[in-house]
């Protein structure tokens, strides 16, 4: 028997993943869709608030939150209290103590918290942690760099306090090097670079260390201003000398300058099934660790002002 399950916010994301990952899903069926602006799939009910969605289709077991990050605990608290199951798409929260709260509050209620961080889910990120494990790194460099007008064209709330400027995609990259690497890292300084007429950051240079070597070859540079070809790598070294090398976002792993795995993207296909498999098992899952280095990196950045965003 599939869960019904809500989605709250019709913005891209839940256009272009959420709706018809959910639709050829053997797990799930959609119930219903919030939309605040009215934009509802066909043949699916809809609803201007998730209020209205509880009171009126009280049988929905589960919500999938696409919303800004900046809405996300009000309206996962909202869920939670209406005894929802609760998937929320990354970036989790504005802060990390409010993630924190959700995860008792879920805890308290009895009901599922899942942050999903869909570039987790690459079948190549997987074969990256375990090649990787129980070995000590020399080097590990972050590029992520893309054009913001092609991904989040006319989305004015990215540029907002609380939007998380570059760091919204540039968390995919913390998702995943949080994942695959065997010890922890923490940010040792930052630079941010602000359009001068912007409340977040169009770029951003990150210094870390890490707990298990005393390297300091650990970095990370996101940029939002990349018009050609866009750019998602992760390289990392280890101290053995092996050299393995993530792109497309994850989807592609090369080590020692051999394909090793390459796929086409099937992140929220098996970001449903694992949701499925929360619910039955009746578990949550809520990794904090990318979204505390974006934190940190706020809290130790230097500001850097840069030309306006027009």
């Amino acid at each position: 028997m599939a869960f019904k399950i809500g989605i709250i916010g019709m913005g891209k994301i839940a256009h272009d993943q959420h709706v018809p990952v959910i639709r050829s899903s053997s797990e799930f069926k959609l119930a219903a869709v919030v939309s605040k602006r009215g934009v509802y799939p066909a043949g699916v009910p809809g609803f201007q608030t998730p209020g209205q969605l509880y009171s009126q289709l009280s049988e929905v077991d589960a919500v999938a939150i696409c919303t800004p990050p900046s809405t996300h605990f009000d309206i996962a608290m909202e869920a939670l209290a209406a005894g929802k199951h609760v998937l929320i798409e990354k970036p989790p929260t504005a802060t990390t103590a409010e993630l924190a709260h959700l995860e008792k509050e879920a805890l308290r209620r009895r009901c599922v918290l899942f942050t999903a961080w869909h570039s987790q889910f690459n079948a190549a990120v997987e074969e990256a942690r375990k090649r990787l494990a129980g070995r000590s790194i020399q080097s590990m460099n972050i590029v992520w760099k893309e054009d913001v007008r092609q991904w989040h064209p006319g989305q004015e709330w990215i540029w907002q306090a609380g939007g998380f400027g570059v760091f919204d995609p540039g968390i995919n990259a913390l998702s995943i090097v949080t994942t695959v690497l065997p010890e922890p890292i923490f940010v040792r300084s930052a630079d941010l670079f602000f359009p001068s007429n912007r409340d977040t950051p169009i770029a951003a240079r990150i210094l870390f260390r890490s707990s298990g070597t005393q390297s300091s070859q650990f970095q990370a540079e996101f940029d939002w201003r990349q018009t050609e070809q866009q750019t998602w790598t992760i390289a990392v070294e280890t101290m053995d000398g092996m050299r393995l090398q993530l792109t497309n976002g994850g989807a592609r792993l090369e080590v020692n300058g051999k394909m090793i795995s390459t796929e086409v993207p099937a992140e929220y296909q098996a970001i449903y099934r694992r949701f499925a498999e929360l619910i039955c098992r009746k578990e949550s899952d809520v990794d904090s660790a990318a979204l505390q280095l974006v934190a940190d990196a706020y809290m130790l950045g230097r500001r850097i002002e840069v030309e306006p965003f027009k």
